[in-house]
C-alpha cells in the first residue's frame, strides 16, 4: 500500500468514526428531546375547574381543566404550558374576571394526557385545533390562545392550517426547531459550531427513521409567515433559555405581528417583570380582535 493509499484509508476511518459518533450523539439528543419528565397534576382541581378530555386524531387521550365564566358570552381562551410543565390555572383568574371562559390542557406526553413523545408542534398543533373544536361545541364563538415557551410555538403553528383563533399571544416561542436545538447544545453542553448543527441534523434523521417524525416541518417562523391571525409576540430580554432573537425572527417573518420585548424578564417571566402592564397589554390585544 502506497503512502497516499494509507493516508486515504486513515482519513476514511476517521471520517467513518466521526460520522458514527455524530449519529450516536444525534440519537441521544433526539431521545432526550422527545422524552421529557412529567410534572404531576394536583389531585384536587382548582376552585371552579372541571376536568374534561378528548381523543386526539391519533387516538391519544388528552386532558384539561375547564373554567366557565360566570356570565359566559362566547369568549374563550386556551392556555398552553411549556416543556416539562403541566396545565395550570395561573392566568385563569385574569381571564375569568374579564369574562372569558378558560381551557387549560395538558399537552400530549405531559401531565395526565397520554402520549409518549413531545413533537414540538408536529402533532400538538392538531391537538390544539381539536381543543378549539371542543370549545366551539361548548358555545365558544370567539376563541383566543395564550402559550408560553413550547406552548407559544404550538399556538403559532396551527395558524397556517386553519384560522381557529381570533388572536394569539405567544410568549418566548422558538423560531424553528433546528435553530433552538443548536443553541441549546452550545449553551448547555458547550458543543461548538459546526458540530452543533451536525448533531441536530443527525438527531432529525434519527427522529424520521426511528420514530417517523419529520421535524423539518416544525417551524413557527414558516407558520407565522402564512397566517393572518393577529399575533402578539412577547419575549423577555433576559431570556437565556430561548433568546429574544427567536421572537424577533418571528416578527420579521410577519410584519403584522406585534412584538413586545420586556426588559429584565427571563424565560416566561414577562408577567412578573412587567407587573400590571402584562395584563393590560394581553387583555387589550384580545379585546381589539
Amino acid at each position: 500500500m502506497t503512502s497516499r493509499a494509507k493516508w486515504l484509508w486513515a482519513a476514511g476511518v476517521v471520517l467513518a468514526a466521526g460520522s458514527a459518533v455524530t449519529l450516536a450523539a444525534g440519537a441521544v439528543f433526539c431521545s432526550a428531546t422527545l422524552h421529557v419528565p412529567r410534572t404531576p397534576v394536583p389531585k384536587l382541581a382548582p376552585a371552579g375547574a372541571r376536568t374534561v378530555s378528548l381523543r386526539a386524531r391519533d387516538g391519544v387521550r388528552l386532558e384539561a381543566w375547564h373554567f366557565a365564566a360566570p356570565n359566559h358570552d362566547g369568549r374563550c381562551v386556551i392556555l398552553l404550558h411549556g416543556i416539562a410543565d403541566r396545565r395550570g390555572a395561573g392566568f385563569a383568574p385574569l381571564f375569568l374576571e374579564a369574562g372569558y371562559s378558560v381551557l387549560a390542557p395538558d399537552s400530549r406526553a405531559h401531565g395526565e394526557s397520554g402520549g409518549a413523545d413531545v413533537t414540538y408542534g408536529l402533532l400538538e398543533k392538531h391537538d390544539l385545533l381539536d381543543w378549539a373544536a371542543w370549545s366551539r361545541s361548548q358555545g365558544c364563538v370567539a376563541i383566543y390562545a395564550l402559550g408560553e415557551s413550547l406552548g407559544a410555538a404550538v399556538t403559532i403553528q396551527p395558524a397556517e392550517i386553519e384560522p381557529a383563533f381570533r388572536a394569539i399571544v405567544a410568549e418566548c416561542s422558538f423560531s424553528d426547531l433546528e435553530t433552538i436545538g443548536e443553541y441549546r447544545l452550545r449553551a448547555s453542553f458547550g458543543v461548538p459550531p459546526p458540530l452543533d448543527a451536525w448533531v441536530v441534523h443527525a438527531g432529525m434523521i434519527w427522529a424520521r427513521v426511528r420514530y417517523g417524525f419529520d421535524f423539518r416541518n416544525v417551524s413557527p417562523r414558516t407558520a407565522i409567515a402564512h397566517t393572518r391571525t393577529p399575533i402578539l409576540l412577547i419575549h423577555g430580554l433576559a431570556d437565556r433559555q430561548t433568546p429574544p432573537a427567536h421572537s424577533e425572527a418571528l416578527a420579521r417573518a410577519n410584519p403584522s405581528a406585534e412584538l413586545w420585548l420586556v426588559p429584565g424578564a427571563g424565560h416566561t417571566e414577562a408577567a412578573q417583570a412587567a407587573g400590571p402592564e402584562f395584563a393590560r397589554r394581553v387583555l387589550a390585544w384580545f379585546a381589539r380582535h
